[in-house]
């Protein structure tokens, strides 16, 4: 079986390269091909000879995603439609930032699908198909930075203000299809290569998790110091529970208890994720109950109002005035607090509403 090149660490390319009899500066070429120029086959590595390129065709290969699909969203956002090698799906979201207007976070997959069926979420009502692997993680960042580096895909609404073109993905998220921390041995193995080999700041990282405590604890002892976003979405179990099945495994005070014991850097914060659903958990009585379920753990919380992702999930949008009241309440207490506008809603590329084209 022939070795992807993209699934390889650091350390494991450089013994594979010396394995083949070649100096240890090969494996830097390799991966100034793979991860800086984007290479989508060995042929194109021209600087290595071309005895070596014959000898990696008949023992490895480039994994590329194929990409099936570009939508674009009315404020710039864009979504890409992946097909994998075993003809599964899943959607990466490239988002403009609001400061910095040539820069961009991208939104990306771990999961196809997801096993944890928040009821809010179009992604967990599609169940788990599979977990992803770490090159196709890795993938999703290649493809797209190609594709910027091709300049096919400047967001219209700012190429209309005559930007110069350089634009760059500054920012990665794993809060795409899946639960991150279920998939823990690949996404840790991705985060290694995307610091490592694609040179991104562990500081321009978030992993976004339900809960899962194991997870977060091995995140905590074995994987890079990336940041971390805790989707809470209530603070009590009653209301979590309904909303997120998840919490009758890992309830809120185990779940917080994690979070306490969570080793942050300095000058680092948990990011709590709260998804106000109109009627269920955006009262002003919610909001009390959150200032005190995470008292003493140095945080921000994102308050994303609600997508509407399908009609039978019976929760609707509060409106603008119980979430700014909503805002109030935790920055009284002191609280770092956040509205987070959701973008791409049009092109149902916004929180909770990928699903990756499955019907």
């Amino acid at each position: 079986m022939k070795t992807n090149l993209k699934q390889l660490t650091k350390e494991e390319l450089l013994l594979f390269v010396e394995n083949l009899g070649q100096k240890p500066y090969r494996s830097r070429q390799i991966i100034n091909w793979i991860y800086k120029k984007h290479a989508t086959s060995i042929n194109e590595m021209c600087d290595l000879s071309r005895d070596f390129r014959d000898e990696l065709n008949e023992i490895a290969f480039i994994s590329n995603l194929n990409l099936l699909q570009r939508r674009v969203s009315k404020d710039g956002t864009r979504k890409f439609l992946f097909e994998l090698e075993d003809g599964e799906t899943i959607e990466s979201v490239l988002i403009p930032n609001i400061r910095g207007r040539n820069k961009f976070t991208l939104c990306i997959s771990s999961q196809v699908g997801c096993a944890l069926g928040c009821r809010f979420c179009m992604t967990g009502l599609l169940g788990l198909k599979r977990n992803l692997r770490a090159h196709e993680i890795i993938d999703q960042i290649i493809i797209v930075n190609r594709l910027i580096n091709l300049n096919s895909i400047i967001p219209a609404a700012l190429a209309n203000k005559g930007t110069n073109g350089n634009f760059e993905i500054s920012n990665i998220v794993f809060m795409g299809m899946g639960e991150p921390l279920n998939n823990f041995n690949e996404v840790g193995r991705a985060l290694r290569n995307i610091t490592e080999l694609m040179g991104f700041s562990r500081r321009k990282i978030t992993v976004s998790t339900a809960g899962i405590i194991p997870g977060i604890r091995k995140l905590a002892d074995t994987g890079p110091a990336a940041n971390i976003a805790v989707s809470l979405n209530a603070a009590n179990d009653e209301t979590r529970n309904r909303i997120m099945p998840i919490n009758k495994k890992y309830n809120l005070t185990k779940l917080i208890k994690a979070c306490k014991e969570f080793p942050l850097p300095p000058n680092r914060r948990i990011t709590f994720e709260y998804v106000l659903l109109g009627g269920i958990n955006d009262s002003g009585k919610d909001a009390l109950l959150l200032v005190e379920l995470i008292r003493g753990i140095k945080s921000k919380i994102n308050l994303i109002p609600y997508n509407p992702v399908h009609s039978s999930t019976g929760f609707k949008k509060p409106p603008e005035s119980r979430v700014l009241e909503f805002q109030k309440v935790l920055r009284k207490a002191g609280l770092i607090v956040i509205i987070r506008k959701s973008k791409g809603a049009d092109i149902s590329a916004a929180c909770g509403q990928l699903r990756a084209g499955y019907k």
